[in-house]
């Protein structure tokens, strides 16, 4: 367990118990101070595979893309995102969970693409009524404001317990999902017919079962992967020039930017030029735990000891 604090924001991360790792990249806990003349901090959040946060009635709002910005759900579902997610937070804690795809398939069993780009409201939409119990529990954390040590550690011990609780062992493609899985952090994978090639099977199976799991077809997925691992880069040090944080497989910066415009939204300039109160802490205090800054990066195959807690 770690935290790193940014401008009045606490971000600890913890990784959930050895039994949930190929399902959960993180478990991560959010503590807002805003001072009365910056009553509502504003941050932008990259693209990411699906998570769940929970959280009071009120404390966010939440826009992906170019939608008007929203009241988020107290219990909030996020699929697979490919466009950056501008949000707006008071003072306040909340908790998140971050899945894999593979974790996605176990917990819910929907299609990945039907809440591809968008959330939902976990306590209204059926297919997650299961995890209602725990968002209940989450969203209103009991105990002592002052001993944040003992309910962050008795909050992530509700949580592997709650998921453990709905493990399964027959989960369709499994299998293949870890391997696609794997190969997209692969920075050696530079196309679909690559992708297809290193986990056996032919580009239109591949494309099926990457809409049913991940959200969105291989090729957009390895643009956003491409795209992630320039992002992180300069997350961990915004010191950094972007022609130094470049994936090698862009040609060009032009080829850069456009893929900065397409799934943030902006400019790299504008977007260096914004605060970000939460989600550099987030990054550094990620890296620590998990080992890289952000969660699309999450290799599904590290085994990671639980002494980096």
């Amino acid at each position: 367990m770690h935290a790193d604090t940014g401008n009045a924001v606490t971000v600890r991360f913890a990784l959930p118990c050895a039994a949930l790792r190929p399902y959960v990249t993180t478990y991560y806990q959010t503590q807002v101070s805003a001072s009365d003349a910056e009553p509502v901090i504003e941050d932008h959040l990259h693209p990411e595979w699906p998570n769940l946060r929970f959280m009071k009635d009120g404390w966010s709002q939440a826009a992906i893309g170019n939608t008007p910005l929203g009241a988020a759900p107290a219990f909030a579902v996020t699929g697979t995102t490919t466009q950056a997610t501008r949000f707006r937070v008071s003072s306040g804690k909340s908790w998140g969970i971050g899945l894999m795809p593979l974790g996605w398939a176990m917990l819910f069993g929907v299609d990945a693409s039907d809440y591809a780009d968008r959330f939902a409201d976990g306590n209204a939409d059926p297919a997650f009524a299961t995890m209602r119990p725990l968002a209940q529990r989450l969203a209103d954390p009991v105990g002592s404001e002052g001993d944040l040590t003992r309910n962050f550690a008795s909050d992530v011990a509700a949580i592997d317990a709650h998921l453990a609780g709905m493990l399964k062992d027959n989960i369709p493609y499994a299998d293949t999902i870890t391997a696609i899985n794997a190969a997209l952090v692969d920075p050696d994978i530079a196309s679909a017919a690559a992708l297809a090639q290193c986990v056996g099977m032919n580009l239109r199976s591949l494309e099926r079962l990457s809409r049913r799991a991940f959200g969105f077809p291989p090729k957009l997925l390895l643009r956003r992967q491409r795209f992630l691992r320039s992002l992180a880069q300069f997350m961990l040090d915004p010191s950094l020039k972007w022609l130094s944080t470049m994936d090698y497989q862009y040609y060009d910066q032009a080829h850069f930017v456009r893929d900065f415009k397409r799934f943030m939204g902006m400019t790299p300039g504008a977007y260096a030029e914004l605060e970000k109160p939460m989600l550099v802490a987030a990054a550094q205090a990620r890296m620590a735990i998990a080992g890289e800054a952000v969660q699309g990066l999450h290799d599904p195959g590290l085994n990671i000891p639980d002494a980096h807690q």
